[in-house]
């Protein structure tokens, strides 16, 4: 079977598209989430109602630039979503496996639209975050489905740029979200109100979505209904000659079938371990990139660099205009350059600007003063030329390269492991960023410096190039043949 046949057997027909789009919702709810907690973490109304003694120390006349949002609690409102999403992702794995893609990405919409009234119409701290948890399993079932989704019913030579989709939802979702946050922080006192409750909307369209959307041909032959499989793969390559590609996802899923030993064994396989350490270290890395730290809260870091609250919302809208215009550079990219070239080129780029801001605020901002208007502009396009090389680099290429990596028998249980990272990592960072900043002061630019260094050199020496390459064909063509991983096999 030629690769050229694979890469042209297909046609872009409407109903794909719509397929697309739907299940990339996913990403959506799950980028407003990320882009909302800052600003309503640091709105007035929410802060005197739930976390007072923040709102005095903040008005307080000499502050510490670095500590004033220093909370756990404040923290654990961020976090909580994505400890619980950590632990979804396992049972959505079950789900995603056992039930089909579509009907768990339904489940995680239904999750995360409940999530979002209780958090709307929160009264105290418990029911704030009992909606955080259900937010997070709303997003453990999404991010686990979604990619996965998205990769199994992408023609080959599109792939890619299918699959990052769900970063492009995620970076229009955290700008909606600053624009959200930017028009309710003056309707008092219940703006972060609409803000938390808005976030049903985008899980209100995936849910309505999954009545539009198949199953994939993967998940349905994987469960025995191989002429649905059949049939499905017609429709959504828009062509009748599927046969080379079914025989392929049927052979993949025979093979599947005959390992018989427990998911978490197969794991362990030589097969499989490759995409299982890259996977996981991919997540690990994304959030110690910084890009959740400056996400989540870059409303109170721009207040902390001395933009007033206004500004600092209207600088936190500017980086997400810069995150969604670049992650189309990388769907128009990702399948011409490759992989490995975008997340090299990007550590360099957050590499010298991670420093540059560092440097700025180590020099030039005191714990009680601000920084002038110059060099605080300078930092706002630092922090822009950083998130623009994020955006087409680690933002979708973590969520891509685990999806399509692993052998079939062991995807959706590998993808879990590699979510959950992500999901506990990401607690991890919005748990501590806060007193981190409180602590390390300028110095934790450095600190996130020093991991993109890591990085690099972990994708040039360890991560192979998977251009091109059908997913159920990656042990042999990809695996087996780089310098390093072939010696497992």
């Amino acid at each position: 079977m030629s690769n050229n046949f694979e890469m042209n057997n297909s046609k872009m027909t409407l109903y794909v598209v719509s397929c697309w789009i739907f299940a990339a919702f996913g990403g959506l709810m799950f980028g407003y989430d990320i882009g909302i907690s800052g600003g309503v973490s640091g709105m007035d109304d929410f802060l005197i109602k739930f976390f007072p003694h923040i709102y005095e120390t903040k008005l307080h006349a000499i502050e510490n630039n670095y500590c004033k949002y220093d909370s756990m609690l404040l923290q654990l409102f961020t976090s909580s979503l994505y400890i619980s999403a950590l632990f979804a992702s396992f049972f959505a794995s079950k789900a995603a496996t056992k039930l089909g893609r579509r009907l768990t990405i339904s489940m995680a919409s239904i999750f995360f639209i409940v999530g979002a009234v209780l958090s709307a119409a929160a009264e105290n701290k418990s029911m704030l975050i009992f909606g955080r948890i259900l937010f997070g399993i709303g997003v453990g079932f999404g991010n686990e489905t979604v990619p996965l989704f998205l990769t199994e019913v992408a023609p080959i030579q599109h792939r890619g740029a299918v699959n990052i989709m769900f970063q492009l939802f995620v970076t229009i979702g955290i700008f909606i979200a600053n624009l959200v946050n930017y028009g309710t922080s003056t309707v008092h006192p219940y703006g972060w109100r609409m803000s938390l409750g808005l976030a049903a909307i985008p899980a209100v369209i995936l849910f309505i979505g999954t009545f539009v959307i198949t199953d994939t041909p993967t998940s349905l032959i994987e469960r025995g209904n191989e002429e649905q499989g059949k049939s499905t793969l017609m429709k959504i390559r828009g062509v009748n000659d599927v046969e080379d590609e079914y025989k392929e996802i049927v052979i993949a899923c025979q093979q599947a079938k005959q390992v018989k030993q427990h998911s978490l064994k197969k794991l362990l396989k030589p097969a499989s371990i490759p995409p299982l350490v890259i996977g996981v270290l991919l997540q690990v890395f994304q959030q110690f990139t910084g890009i959740n730290a400056i996400m989540f809260y870059a409303p109170v870091l721009f207040q902390t660099m001395g933009f007033k609250a206004n500004a600092s919302l209207l600088s936190s809208v500017i980086t997400g205009i810069v995150n969604v215009g670049s992650t189309f550079v990388s769907i128009y990219l990702v399948d011409k350059v490759g992989r490995r070239k975008l997340l090299l080129q990007a550590c360099c780029q957050m590499l010298i600007s991670q420093l540059a801001i560092g440097a700025i605020l180590l020099t030039s901002l005191s714990d009680t003063g601000t920084l002038n208007k110059t060099l605080a502009l300078i930092v706002v396009v630092l922090v822009c030329t950083y998130v623009m090389s994020f955006a087409w680099s680690w933002g979708p290429l973590g969520w891509l390269i685990p999806s399509e990596t692993f052998p079939l028998e062991t995807r959706t249980t590998g993808f879990a492991f590699a979510v959950s990272t992500n999901m506990l990592f990401t607690s991890i960072i919005a748990q501590l960023f806060l007193t981190m900043l409180c602590t390390m002061k300028a110095y934790i630019f450095f600190f996130f410096s020093g991991w993109i260094v890591v990085m690099g050199l972990v994708v040039y020496f360890f991560l192979p190039e998977t251009k091109g390459v059908p997913i159920d064909s990656m042990v042999e063509r990809v695996w087996m043949q780089h310098p390093i991983w072939k010696k497992l096999f």
